[in-house]
């Protein structure tokens, strides 16, 4: 019995001693954005074309008779600042395919390597707010 009361009380004292420091919470990321780009023959469109820094999701349906890789990368007319560059796999003809970026404020180009498919510009502004005060986010 002695020694049962010695384990609760050394388990209770061991289990006081923790950190002095206060945790700080960080503010959550900004919500995730998702932007739609369909690949088709001579064009790529890209809804929305204008979103705020941070992650953005791109779900990209090929529409073209081609196998198609899809760039979303800093716009060489638009002088990005220290802008990504990210390729989605090879989409197959009449597919979809995702590409998930962090992007900074800037401008962006979305294309392929088929010259004859003309490419998308995308405006990134200033980044997004935090999600903090936002429920049911994923």
């Amino acid at each position: 019995m002695r020694r049962l009361v010695i384990l609760a009380t050394a388990t209770v004292l061991i289990a006081g001693c923790g950190e002095s420091d206060r945790r700080t919470n960080l503010p959550r990321p900004a919500p995730l954005v998702n932007m739609t780009a369909a690949v088709q023959d001579g064009v790529i469109r890209v809804s929305p074309t204008t979103v705020g820094a941070g992650q953005i999701v791109l779900i990209v349906s090929n529409q073209s008779d081609r196998p198609q890789r899809v760039t979303f990368a800093t716009d060489e007319l638009g002088g990005t600042r220290g802008g990504r560059t990210a390729s989605t796999p090879v989409i197959p003809a009449k597919a979809t395919g995702r590409l998930t970026i962090d992007a900074r404020e800037g401008r962006y180009a979305v294309s392929v390597r088929d010259k004859a498919i003309r490419q998308a510009r995308v405006f990134v502004g200033p980044p997004r707010e935090s999600g903090q005060n936002q429920v049911l986010l994923p």
